[in-house]
């Protein structure tokens, strides 16, 4: 698979492999036979129109449905098996979620993320420790570490949410409407951080977003129309032309990105 700036993992396994999916939900078909590589490093975008399918292959990664047709692999094993447990994290909206009344220090939230879940244990102490530090660090809030989150703004509350994530070792983050109840300026500084997760981290990132200024920080974006992916080597976007109804302004892609990330099966020649 190809990447920006002539990045090539063609010598690497992919993390998630998807070949042929089909999922159903309440007997409509919601994803049409789908195939999709992600490679260690990648920082996928995913957008499209509400209903398009997109939580829908979120969902189905992480073993939370279960595909019609067509296989999943994670680490080379189906979703949800003891290979993946603790390895892939799933950050939903939780920052903007939170309630209001929730008295934690950031330190106890990312703390959360070092139960195992399988079998409700934690780590040793030292290990629990290392990992929350490590966490916290990576998100940079060191020095908010102790801080009560009711007094945090948005994007430091959503760093909080992820750190949670990245104590559990994870290495690939699934990310649902990441920037809901983030400020503007907040927001531009959560973008560059997920950036650097990816490439100074070594961190694999999926992103749901209708922020369309957030794909420009993405290394590849996938579109999400009627449970197909929409993928080619030179694409622009614009509402009318894809039902973007989300989308306010068109987007130009076609610069920004190496968009072979995705196929759909039927498109394959």
């Amino acid at each position: 698979m190809g990447g920006p700036g002539g990045r090539s993992m063609a010598d690497s396994s992919p993390l998630i492999s998807i070949r042929g999916l089909k999922v159903h939900r309440g007997g409509a078909l919601v994803l049409d036979g789908i195939d999709l590589d992600v490679h260690r490093g990648d920082f996928v975008g995913v957008v499209g129109p509400n209903g398009s399918g997109k939580s829908t292959l979120l969902l189905t990664i992480i073993g939370q449905l279960q595909p019609t047709e067509g296989s999943v692999s994670v680490f080379g094993q189906s979703p949800g098996s003891i290979v993946t447990n603790g390895r892939l994290a799933w950050v939903s909206q939780a920052a903007s979620n939170l309630p209001h009344n929730l008295r934690i220090t950031v330190r106890e939230l990312v703390g959360l993320g070092t139960l195992t879940w399988r079998n409700m244990i934690w780590p040793n102490r030292t290990e629990r420790n290392k990992r929350i530090d490590d966490a916290i660090r990576m998100v940079g809030l060191e020095d908010l570490a102790h801080r009560d989150i009711r007094h945090m703004s948005g994007g430091q509350r959503q760093r909080a949410v992820v750190a949670r994530g990245l104590a559990s070792n994870a290495e690939i983050l699934i990310l649902d409407e990441p920037l809901v109840g983030v400020d503007r300026e907040s927001r531009k500084d959560f973008l560059r951080f997920l950036e650097n997760l990816c490439r100074n981290e070594g961190k694999t990132l999926l992103m749901v977003t209708h922020d369309h200024t957030a794909i420009s920080r993405c290394t590849h974006c996938a579109v999400c129309i009627d449970g197909n992916v929409h993928v080619d080597d030179e694409i622009e976007l614009s509402p009318n032309s894809l039902m973007l109804s989300n989308f306010s302004n068109e987007i130009n892609l076609k610069e920004s990105f190496s968009l072979d990330l995705l196929q759909h099966s039927k498109e394959v020649k």
